[in-house]
């Protein structure tokens, strides 16, 4: 079985960090697409390894990103 699953990644001093939302994982990289290679590995683990109980606890169904517009100053 398959799951399309956001993956946030943010510039952290020289490389990435990949954050997953829906099951609140992380992990980082030298690039982009490494972060998000090692954000689907540790992903990929955390299915393998947890509990059934465990997965249904940790992952959200809904996770909204948007935008929103402040105020500076």
């Amino acid at each position: 079985m398959h799951r399309q699953l956001t993956a946030i990644i943010e510039r952290d001093g020289d490389g990435f960090v990949a954050l997953c939302p829906e099951a609140d994982i992380a992990s980082q990289g030298r690039s982009v697409e490494e972060a998000r290679d090692n954000l689907r590995e540790a992903l990929e683990l955390f299915f393998e390894t947890a509990s059934a109980e465990e997965i249904r606890q940790r992952l959200r169904d809904e996770v909204f990103v948007t935008r929103v517009e402040v105020a500076i100053g």
